[in-house]
């Protein structure tokens, strides 16, 4: 029913997107303040790459749990309490190098805050995903995670200017401007957190805001989807852990998340080398491959809806961020090249996600469903913590971006490669009841 759909659409996505969109701020604003991070507590980029990273391992130890929270409790209460959990701890993050911390030195408080900013953020991801389960049919998944991913690379439009803006300009109370990054960018997710517990409705059986109808079509289509799964095993949490296709969901995963954080923390300092071009243009630069990743995306998650093909959907995006970033190492030096190879690589980098995260709930449900979308977030993840830190090290050491791009390239095309063994596998047909 189209009027139930479009309903849904609008009360819950515009929604869902503002609260990823202002988790992915808070997540990769270290990229902005790492600018004058470097300046005033003497990091290189080979601290602010591992502390980008180390975010990783914190998100990684609470991923599962989180997700079979969402599943077994209240997906709206496990939000708000993240939410309100990781504002708190990314505004803390203002606080780097000031006496009141005591003698802990620099390096270890900003990785110790990186380290419980994952903390407080596990689960939001997945939980969100598991959560569309809940309202969206198997058939319109992807395009109801395109409007949720889209944040993505909205964030990067939105924070890379945002956040330049206060660096330069935010200097109350004599506190650095990369401080005040991180304290108010970090305020939106606390109150976010509060008004999420009274905005947000767990299943639709309890929506007061859906005509009894439209409730009653949508609660029926996902209980058949339900009851198909269960019929074939979809419900078991073993068969959640060790599905061969999980597995492989979680390498791809991880070879592509290397290559959208090694890229995504360190962009704003790769177009800073570009001295020949004002600051303003080296901004711009730096937020119009997200521009292209966002139409894109959009656009990649409908056609795969329209069509019902998912493989050839995750895997072109991924071989065109992997050319683009080699291209983009090739023609170094050539601005107007550069530039349309970046430009490439975002319309790339990340689209593939939204047709991506319909794999683990094609034909699996529950409590399988969660843990299976814990672990490959989980798992996957941990990439965000080796490609910051490898490309990181690679620019101290070369004293350039090429190597880290070479390294980011390769692992893209790795992933797009094992995307090509995600053989079509379309959901159990109800009709087989």
């Amino acid at each position: 029913m189209d009027r139930a759909r479009r309903r849904i659409t609008r009360r819950l996505m515009p929604y869902l997107l503002l609260l990823y969109l202002v988790a992915f701020l808070d997540r990769t604003n270290v990229a902005v303040a790492g600018l004058g991070m470097k300046k005033d507590l003497g990091f290189t980029e080979a601290i602010i790459g591992s502390g980008a990273g180390i975010f990783f391992l914190g998100y990684f130890l609470l991923e599962v749990p989180g997700t079979l929270i969402v599943e077994r409790w209240s997906a709206r209460k496990w939000i708000s309490r993240i939410m309100i959990t990781w504002g708190i701890v990314a505004s803390a993050m203002g606080l780097i190098g000031l006496p009141f911390l005591g003698g802990m030195d620099h390096k270890s408080q900003f990785y110790g805050f990186r380290f419980l900013l994952g903390l407080g953020e596990a689960g939001f991801f997945p939980g969100v995903v598991l959560y569309l389960s809940h309202w969206f049919r198997y058939e319109d998944r992807a395009r109801a995670k395109s409007l949720f991913m889209v944040s993505i690379p909205a964030a990067t439009v939105i924070s890379t200017p945002l956040s330049k803006f206060i660096l330069n300009n935010v200097h109350w109370q004599n506190l650095a401007g990369w401080r005040w990054v991180f304290i108010l960018e970090g305020i939106p997710a606390v109150i976010l957190g509060l008004v999420t517990i009274f905005y947000l409705t767990d299943r639709p059986e309890q929506a007061k805001w859906l005509p009894d109808e439209e409730k009653a079509w949508i609660v029926g289509e996902l209980a058949r989807e339900r009851a198909t799964k269960i019929a074939i095993g979809g419900g078991d949490i073993l068969r959640g852990l060790l599905n061969p296709r999980v597995l492989l969901l979680m390498v791809i995963y991880f070879f592509g998340v290397i290559g959208v954080y090694g890229i995504g923390f360190f962009l704003p300092a790769i177009t800073k080398t570009m001295t020949d071009m004002p600051d303003g243009a080296q901004t711009a630069i730096a937020t119009v491959p997200y521009v292209c990743g966002c139409v894109v995306m959009l656009l990649n998650a409908r056609h795969s809806d329209k069509t019902g093909e998912r493989r050839w959907h995750t895997v072109g995006p991924l071989l065109l961020a992997s050319v683009s970033m080699a291209l983009c190492v090739l023609s170094y030096g050539v601005r107007p090249l550069e530039i349309f190879f970046l430009c490439t690589l975002g319309a790339g980098l990340s689209t593939h996600l939204p047709v991506f995260w319909t794999h683990p709930t094609m034909r699996l449900t529950g409590s399988a469903a969660a843990v299976a979308i814990g672990l490959i977030n989980s798992f996957g993840n941990l990439g965000g913590f080796v490609g910051p830190l490898i490309v990181g090290r690679l620019t101290t050491d070369t004293g350039s971006f090429r190597a880290g791009m070479w390294f980011l390239s390769g692992c893209l095309l790795l992933a797009a490669f094992l995307a090509t063994f995600l053989k079509p596998e379309p959901p159990p047909s109800p009709a087989i009841l």
